[in-house]
């Protein structure tokens, strides 16, 4: 198979793109479209968000060290793009994407009530990069809507419909190809009648 060698470059793909809610000191709350984003740890729970120094949010972010990240569906694509090309300082994104705030328990940034799940993050550390700063986050709290959970109570990313961003392009998830571990399980034994034994 034959490969190119390219310059240095990010091909981490595909990412989620979620949407970031954050309030600055003064009340004023923004939306910002992030696809650097994950986890970082499991325990204690911790994420990260990189920004460019140059976003609206930025600001906000830095001196509260509070934000919430909103997971995206098919519903929220068109919000996502464009909470992602325009600027807080010129509009309120909520009004123009028709989006609405639901107060968090635990940090004062605000969560997005058509998001299926809000986790809000309080920052422990910001590490300056290069063209993004990175805000290493704890998890403080997580909201998931009763809306999407299966049979067990477990949340269905299934009927979340979860978007992901690869190569300025928008995917939604579809088919489960397998579950945690199952390349390792045992396969079980087959139940039917045990064989009668011969006199």
């Amino acid at each position: 198979m034959a490969k190119q060698e390219w310059k240095p470059g990010n091909m981490v793909y595909p990412l989620p793109a979620v949407l970031v809610t954050c309030r600055d000191e003064k009340g004023k709350d923004n939306i910002l479209t992030v696809a650097w984003t994950g986890t970082v740890n499991t325990n204690p729970p911790m994420v990260y968000i990189s920004v460019r120094p140059e976003r609206y949010s930025y600001e906000m972010i830095r001196s509260t060290k509070e934000f919430v990240i909103n997971l995206t569906t098919k519903e929220l694509v068109w919000a996502t793009d464009f909470c992602g090309v325009n600027s807080g300082r010129d509009m309120d994104k909520f009004e123009r994407c028709k989006l609405h705030k639901e107060e968090a328990s635990v940090v004062k940034a605000p969560l997005l009530a058509e998001s299926p799940v809000n986790i809000e993050c309080r920052v422990t550390e910001e590490k300056k990069l290069g063209s993004h700063s990175m805000f290493l986050a704890k998890v403080v709290a997580v909201h998931a809507d009763e809306e999407y959970m299966d049979e067990k109570g477990r949340f269905s990313f299934a009927k979340a419909k979860p978007i992901v961003y690869s190569h300025g392009e928008y995917y939604r998830l579809g088919e489960k190809l397998g579950t945690f571990g199952y390349s390792v399980k045992k396969k079980g034994k087959k139940k039917g009648k045990k064989p009668s034994k011969k006199h």
